[in-house]
């Protein structure tokens, strides 16, 4: 078995005790009381430069410990102070150290502060009840993996997603994968860098994909930024955003870096 196909059995296991009937109504009118603020797809639809989605990630089974006992408030403090145009959290505990209680905190953080960054929960989304608990924990996004998730499935956390008024990231790998969620229409498209079964990572792949992708549709270059130069290599092969997590756990001016990354124009 594969890493993602372990990690998304696990995630199926894991949700099974709180799997139960989610309606639509039940989302679009909790959608409609949280509703305020820019939208996550907005957030990365400026044409003047790259966006940046910066990402709380403690550890991960490719990089191992990455910033452990890390508060998911005061990072999202740091890249909020950086001008990140959203943030990215990882919920997922076994394998990527994060938590539902850190979405929570830093939406509250970001209420309470009067700030508007949209958030993003990034998770193994496998069923409407997860987008239920993104949307009560103030999440704008989810993301949607293509390579673990079939066409049924992909259908209804979509429309799990749009009665709950959030955005969907969804994230591919190869050609296979663009031409199978094409007929979902995405309007934000997530590359990622690296492959989720063998977790090797290579910038190549966005150059190859991006120049695939209908015009009109948000590009976003996840994984593999280590540096500036690699965001700016993806903005060259049309990024319109890139994701970057444990970069930025690491680096001392999380700021510095975040102003060259944009500076790539």
């Amino acid at each position: 078995m594969d890493k993602l196909s372990e990690i998304m059995a696990a995630k199926r296991r894991e949700i099974e005790p709180i799997i139960r009937p989610v309606r639509d109504s039940e989302l679009s009118n909790l959608g409609e009381r949280m509703r305020s603020g820019p939208s996550f797809l907005d957030a990365l639809s400026s044409p003047d430069e790259l966006s940046v989605i910066a990402e709380i990630k403690r550890k991960s089974p490719s990089a191992g410990e990455i910033a452990t006992g890390t508060s998911a408030v005061e990072q999202a403090r740091e890249y909020i102070n950086a001008h990140a145009d959203c943030l990215s959290i990882l919920t997922d505990q076994p394998y990527f150290g994060g938590t539902l209680e850190d979405l929570w905190e830093v939406n509250d953080f970001i209420c309470v502060h009067n700030r508007s960054t949209p958030t993003l929960r990034k998770d193994f989304m496998v069923h409407p009840v997860q987008v239920l608990e993104a949307l009560e924990a103030g999440a704008k996004a989810i993301l949607l993996i293509v390579r673990a998730l079939n066409d049924d499935e992909l259908k209804i956390l979509r429309n799990a997603a749009d009665n709950a008024g959030l955005t969907c990231l969804y994230e591919i790998h190869e050609e296979a994968e663009l031409e199978k969620v094409l007929p979902h229409n995405p309007q934000l498209l997530g590359v990622n860098n690296r492959d989720l079964k063998k977790f090797k990572t290579d910038l190549a792949v966005t150059e190859r994909l991006f120049p695939q992708i209908p015009e009109g549709i948000v590009k976003v270059s996840e994984s593999g930024i280590i540096e500036p130069a690699d965001a700016w290599r993806a903005r060259q092969a049309g990024a319109d955003a890139v994701l970057c997590g444990e970069a930025l756990m690491r680096a001392e001016d999380i700021e510095d870096f975040i102003d060259q990354m944009k500076d790539c124009d």
